[in-house]
């Protein structure tokens, strides 16, 4: 299955009605079993499995030049930093996506917006990113709701290299699974290919897996840095 897996997206479908950059990004990962997570995905959708086994992503970045439904970055609104659990989704179609468990976010205004329009779960926290050289840290308070969860991410950025084929699996994924007004629905989204580098992770303390009920089971995978990739999202469609 990793062998065949696309590293490269199918062509995206008009229109266009976002644009963004996402920078400064680290990945780091836990096995879970899939059976304990299935109970999150919406209908027509389900865990994507390799080997028997799924995975959750704690994802920390900041978000840099949004647009959406104009061609230039919206001011202000348009920079903000993030942190996103997500799990890994695949439908009948056979499309690879994930499913947001929450989006921390630091702009307010983005919440109710991306929750009425793709019913994505956005939340909104106070958030702060530092660079030491090669250390970067992410930290994260949430404000709303269930106010008071925490997150601090640590790494060392270390040097680029090539991704296995299962970390080519967890961040080559073309589109996103949600669920609203009663319907799951597929997002779309494009990328050029993820420049990686390693990641020595010094401090994950965070909340936010355990608060989306999501279990892991196992010690995380090495984590990944990217100083970023410009992405695209299309139209979206309903799954099934």
């Amino acid at each position: 299955m990793l062998a065949d897996y696309p590293v490269t997206p199918p062509p995206l479908p008009s229109p266009v009605f976002s644009a963004q950059r996402w920078a400064e990004l680290t990945f780091v990962h836990w096995p879970v079993d899939p059976a304990a997570v299935a109970h999150f995905f919406p209908p027509g959708t389900r865990p994507d499995v390799v080997d028997g086994v799924t995975y959750v992503g704690l994802i920390p970045f900041s978000m840099r030049d949004l647009a959406v439904a104009v061609p230039r970055p919206i001011p202000y609104f348009g920079y903000f930093l993030e942190t996103n659990v997500r799990l890994y989704s695949t439908d009948d179609s056979g499309r690879h996506g994930v499913l947001f468990s929450s989006l921390e976010t630091e702009r307010l205004a983005v919440v109710p917006a991306a929750r009425i329009s793709l019913g994505t779960p956005y939340t909104w926290a106070r958030m702060r990113m530092s660079r030491a050289g090669d250390r970067i840290t992410y930290d994260s308070v949430r404000r709303l709701p269930r106010r008071g969860l925490r997150s601090r991410i640590v790494v060392d950025v270390g040097g680029r290299i090539e991704p296995t084929p299962l970390e080519v699996w967890l961040t080559a994924r073309w589109g996103a699974h949600t669920r609203k007004a009663g319907r799951t629905w597929w997002v779309p989204n494009e990328h050029e290919e993820w420049p990686l580098h390693t990641a020595e992770i010094v401090d994950v303390t965070s909340d936010l897996v355990a608060a989306a009920g999501v279990v892991t089971a196992g010690a995380p995978l090495r984590g990944l840095y990217s100083p970023g990739v410009s992405a695209r999202f299309g139209r979206p469609s309903v799954v099934g």
